[in-house]
């Protein structure tokens, strides 16, 4: 794969450096951790999956004294014995040295990291590709970033690179899960994982995946923890005032990748309305990689009236956001009920064509009808 510059990353990744010399870079596999990091200037590159390279960190200290005021990437760092060790005798004892060590999972999400690092590091989660990543890599060709999906290589091919996806699930299953969690039951997971993706975006209920998965209620939530720790999943819990007609418990999970979601339903080819489910799961992606985290919910009454997204920024009223395809003949009835609840509340449209943003009047309340990269900036300012 050709190297491309993924300045809003670098720019993000930069900035964030300034304010912690140990820095943590996760993302699912071939996400473009590597390459991001390889793009840096003026970096020590070091694979930790090579055992010469392990060798050579084998004493923290020494090898840190010998970098000096460098820059360092530690890929695949939890290859180390005691990853977290090592990162935080770098935090505290050498400072100058610039350190970014890349990973799959949250940091202490598994067995491997016996310290956090609280406080001693800053983290950045690299999703799959967003609006800034398609000028990056020359192509703004949205339909095939939702069916061939956000992962670089994937997105770059020539067709829905069908055997990667399975080669991905099978890498995933023994680099990730066994490395990190320890999980038995090969078929159970996979099979949990092929369900996920089918009903992505859909209300999660552990019970419909015991049966099929041949597992137990508990079993099945603690697989949703590892996909969620890994970034396999997006988790959204529900936006509530405890009203009695709300739903107040039941998560909403989807597939981190919109081609994954197609290659496990079967898509090879986008109708209308298909566009329409995985523009929601792309919207999402995006503001998680803006957000850096879930903190994104949804709303749904005891009706099935329901907001795809709620956004709850600090000092200001909720802002509910309906993702749509297109701006023509948009049902706002969702919205309606939502707004006679929440009369303060803001609210968004979201499509691919609202370009420039415009107003309607919906009972006396104005919604805004947005693209995506006027919602983004909204959320969080580009760095």
């Amino acid at each position: 794969m050709r190297m491309v510059i993924r300045r809003h990353w670098i720019n993000r990744l930069e900035n964030q450096w300034a304010h912690r010399s140990v820095l943590w870079l996760r993302g699912v596999r071939r996400a473009g951790k590597t390459s991001l990091v390889q793009g840096l200037p003026d970096v020590e590159y070091l694979d930790c999956e090579l055992p010469r390279v392990r060798r050579a960190l084998e004493d923290p200290e020494a090898f840190l004294r010998s970098m000096g005021p460098r820059r360092v990437v530690l890929d695949e760092i939890h290859r180390l014995p005691n990853p977290s060790e090592f990162l935080k005798i770098a935090a505290d004892h050498f400072p100058s040295t610039r350190i970014v060590a890349t990973g799959s999972s949250t940091l202490g999400a598994s067995r491997r990291f016996r310290d956090t690092l609280t406080g001693r590091k800053t983290e950045l989660w690299l999703t799959p590709m967003i609006e800034a990543d398609l000028a990056d890599f020359g192509s703004r060709d949205l339909s095939r970033r939702l069916l061939h999906g956000g992962l670089p290589p994937f997105f770059l091919s020539p067709e829905p690179p069908e055997r990667d996806f399975q080669e991905w699930m099978d890498s995933f299953w023994a680099k990730d899960v066994q490395e990190l969690f320890r999980l038995e039951r090969r078929a159970s997971f996979q099979r949990f994982v092929e369900l996920l993706l089918v009903q992505s975006g859909g209300l999660f209920e552990a019970t419909r995946f015991s049966g099929p998965c041949e597992v137990s209620r508990t079993t099945i939530s603690n697989y949703l923890a590892v996909l969620e720790a890994t970034s396999v999943a997006l988790v959204l819990r529900p936006f509530s005032s405890r009203r009695g007609n709300e739903i107040v418990a039941a998560p909403k999970v989807y597939g981190f990748d919109t081609g994954f979601v197609c290659s496990h339903r079967g898509w090879t080819s986008l109708r209308p309305e298909d566009r329409g489910h995985l523009w929601e799961h792309y919207v999402l992606n995006e503001l998680t990689a803006r957000l850096q985290g879930t903190g994104l919910r949804y709303w749904r009454d005891k009706q099935g009236h329901e907001i795809d997204l709620i956004w709850t920024p600090r000092g200001r009223p909720p802002v509910a956001i309906e993702c749509k395809w297109s701006a023509r003949d948009v049902d706002l009835s969702n919205l309606t009920v939502f707004s006679r609840a929440y009369p303060k509340a803001e609210l968004r449209v979201v499509t691919h064509d609202a370009d420039p943003a415009f107003v309607r009047e919906l009972g006396g309340r104005k919604v805004r009808f947005v693209s995506l990269a006027a919602l983004a900036d909204e959320v969080a300012p580009p760095v």
